[in-house]
C-alpha cells in the first residue's frame, strides 16, 4: 500500500471536477494562496495550482457557454421575470444591482445558477 502524507495527500485526494458554484468557490479558495507566490515548476504545490487553475477555467468556460445560450432573451423577457420592464432596463444598464429576490426569480425561471448571478459587479451609476 502506498503511504502518502502531507501536502501530497491533499493534492491527490482533494481535487475533483467542479460541478457547481460551491465546488468553484472551494477551488478558488484552495488556489488563492498560490497567487503571488509562484512555486518551483514540477513541485507538488505548482502542479496543484496548475490543476486547480485548469479546473476553474474549464468550469467558467462551460458557464460562459451556458449564459450565451440565453442571448436570445430580451429586455421584455427579463421584465416579465422581474415583474417590471423598467427594472429590467436598470439591471441591464447596470443602474441597479440584482437583489436576492431577483436572483431567485431568474434562477427559477431560466435555470441560471444563482451563484453566477450573485457575483458582485460595478454599477454604471454610483
Amino acid at each position: 500500500m502506498l503511504n502518502v502524507t502531507g501536502s501530497i495527500r491533499r493534492f491527490v485526494t482533494a481535487i475533483g471536477p467542479i460541478g457547481n458554484d460551491a465546488d468553484l468557490a472551494w477551488a478558488i479558495g484552495e488556489n488563492t494562496p498560490y497567487f503571488g507566490a509562484p512555486q518551483a515548476t514540477g513541485c507538488a504545490e505548482a502542479d496543484r495550482a496548475d490543476v486547480l487553475s485548469d479546473l476553474i477555467e474549464a468550469y467558467e468556460s462551460r458557464l460562459s457557454l451556458y449564459l450565451h445560450g440565453h442571448a436570445d432573451r430580451t429586455q421584455a423577457d427579463l421584465g416579465d421575470v422581474l415583474g417590471s420592464r423598467a427594472r429590467a432596463f436598470e439591471i441591464l444598464h447596470r443602474m441597479r444591482a440584482l437583489t436576492v429576490e431577483m436572483i431567485v426569480k431568474l434562477n427559477e425561471a431560466w435555470a441560471i445558477p444563482a451563484g453566477c448571478l450573485g457575483k458582485p459587479y460595478k454599477l454604471a451609476v454610483a
